[in-house]
């Protein structure tokens, strides 16, 4: 699932050729991925809006539009907005007046994109938690004090914080030398003020370099986001830490994989 930096970098690369344009047709391949409102009323809505601003919140992408209306883009697994799209796989496709066609591709089709009056609204985006950039290292170490979960499902829990998934948690624990399985109220005040320096930085770094394309996410281009050669952790399981040499270890939280080393994180 894309998570924070691709997004951003999804809607970074949106802004460059969206922005500014009006969708002339929706082409509708596979209703299912429309959430809201019916298909057809979506379609019919859309068509003659201008896409003014981009932006994000947590793993969502909202395009502003004319007429006071929002689209959003929840990719889930698999989704992926490609332009020049026209892709035979394509579910639903926006036809913009500049002639370019912007596909929204899913291939396990658990993405979801609704038209609404006020994004704001949604029950899912009312749950989030605070984005991590906006939060101050004493922000953030409140947060912790009283909690006693183990801090990998923590992290990824966007009630707690808003755009952090397994990868990123994973990446941000390693570097900040915390055993993923450890209680988030255990962790000393210069670890938390060390978790919180490394999620900032690897966050601001991922989205310097497009995300991570590890399974099905791309830009906006198509093309692969580079971040993923600067895994330290993430998918290694087996393969010598870079720092101690012993193999980083996988194991199963909340359903998922984690990865850690069981010597350079305590």
């Amino acid at each position: 699932m894309p998570e924070l930096p691709e997004v951003e970098t999804i809607k970074t690369d949106l802004e460059k050729i969206a922005c500014g344009q009006k969708i002339v047709r929706v082409l509708i391949h596979n209703p299912k991925v429309i959430r809201q409102p019916a298909p057809a009323v979506f379609k019919r809505s859309l068509e003659g809006l201008r896409i003014k601003h981009i932006f994000r919140r947590g793993k969502l992408l909202i395009l502003e539009l004319s007429h006071g209306k929002f689209l959003t883009v929840h990719f889930k697994m698999t989704g992926q907005l490609v332009a020049p799209g026209g892709s035979k796989n394509s579910r639903v496709a926006f036809v913009l007046d500049g002639g370019m066609i912007l596909d929204f591709n899913d291939q396990r089709l658990f993405g979801e994109l609704r038209l609404v009056n006020d994004w704001k609204k949604l029950e899912f985006v009312q749950r989030l938690g605070p984005e991590p950039f906006d939060l101050t290292s004493a922000d953030f170490k409140d947060m912790l004090a009283k909690r006693k979960t183990r801090i990998k499902p923590l992290l990824m829990e966007q009630s707690f914080i808003s755009g952090i998934g397994n990868i990123y948690a994973s990446e941000i624990l390693f570097r900040a030398k915390i055993n993923p399985q450890r209680q988030a109220q255990s962790l000393s005040p210069k670890e938390q003020g060390a978790l919180y320096k490394e999620m900032i930085k690897v966050l601001k770094s991922a989205i310097k370099h497009g995300g991570s394309s590890v399974d099905d996410y791309v830009r906006v281009s198509g093309k692969n986001g580079d971040y993923a050669r600067f895994h330290q952790v993430y998918g290694r399981g087996g393969k010598p830490c870079f720092i101690c040499s012993r193999p980083v270890e996988r194991i199963a939280q909340g359903g998922r994989g984690t990865y850690f080393c069981a010597k350079c994180q305590k």
